[in-house]
Parts: C-alpha cells; structure tokens; sequence
C-alpha cells in the first residue's frame, strides 16, 4: 500500500518529486510557534526589525547564530542551545537578551531569566528593569552590536517598518523614531 504522503508525488520525476517534498518540509519549518509570543516592544523600530530578521537568520543559520552569540555576546553556549532547542525560544529574544545584557554588564543568563518573568511587558520594560536607563550609551551601544553582528553575517539591515496612520496604533513605529 503506498504512503498517503508520498502518493500524490508518484508520476513526478524523482527530481520534481524530492523539490516538491523540499519544499512542503521548509514550509513548516519556517512556520515557527515559539514559547513566547513574537512582540519584542524594544521601544525602538529599528531594533525591534532587526530582532524580527533575527528571527528569519536564527531560524535558518543556527549555527552562525550561535557561534556569534558566543564569541561576541559572551553567551554560554549550553545556554543558547538550550533556549533555541529546548524552551523554544524565538532567535531575536535570545539574541536581544544576550546583547542587552551585556551592555548591561550583567551575564546573559540574568536577563533570561527576567525577559520569562516579564515578557509580557515586553523588552523594553525587561530592560528598564535591567538598568539600562543607568547606561546613557546603552541604546547607542546595542545598535551598534546589531549592526556589527550583521556585518559579519554579511547580511543587509532590515528596513524599518512604515508608519502606521495615527489611528492604528503605535506612533513609534515611524521612520526616524526610537533613535
């Protein structure tokens, strides 16, 4: 008896076939449900694009997006494997959480642990809660890990999003805004 999956490929040449399969596999693959909810709230459009291309670079390019975690964010491997695989975590929170935490001096774990208490408030309370209002250059300093990250994935910065008119909702969403 043939498999219900694999019969309506049969007729298909074998090459046809396995694109066909390959691209029925990455679709799911990309449809991501992560522990948390997807809405970083970094207070800033521009991060919270990049956070959401993070998320579409982690996905696909796991173990760049580790190794830069590591080597550049003083993140502990064990961890960011373990957020990634086994809590599920979406790649820009992990990343965010690690960046922020290091421009904030603490250990990357600390921040972790707080962005699961308060991820409801989204990250820009975490970072509040995190100090980062102590740190004049902070939000300088993250931009700056971000684009330096993207440099060495040699991966373009995402745009940011339009404006949205005033009566939908978040002004802070215009170009220019957020630093």
């Amino acid at each position: 008896m043939p498999n219900a999956a694999i019969s309506p490929l049969h007729g298909l040449s074998r090459s046809t076939a396995l694109l066909v399969a390959g691209l029925l596999l990455a679709g799911t693959a990309f449809a991501q449900d992560y522990a948390f909810a997807w809405n970083p709230r970094s207070g800033d459009a521009w991060i919270d694009a990049q956070l959401a291309d993070i998320n579409a670079y982690g996905g696909r390019y796991r173990g760049a997006f580790v190794d830069e975690l590591v080597r550049y964010h003083a993140a502990p491997r064990d961890l960011v494997n373990e957020l990634v695989d086994e809590r599920n975590w979406a790649p820009g929170d992990v990343y965010y959480a690690c960046t922020l935490a290091q421009v904030v001096g603490r250990p990357c774990r600390s921040l972790v642990e707080v962005w699961g208490q308060f991820h409801d408030e989204g990250w820009e309370a975490v970072a509040g809660k995190a100090g980062i209002a102590k740190r004049p250059d902070a939000a300088q300093r993250l931009k700056q890990s971000i684009t330096s990250s993207y440099e060495r994935w040699g991966r373009p910065l995402a745009e940011v999003p339009a404006a949205r008119s005033q009566g939908d909702g978040d002004a802070r969403l215009a170009p220019g805004k957020g630093g």
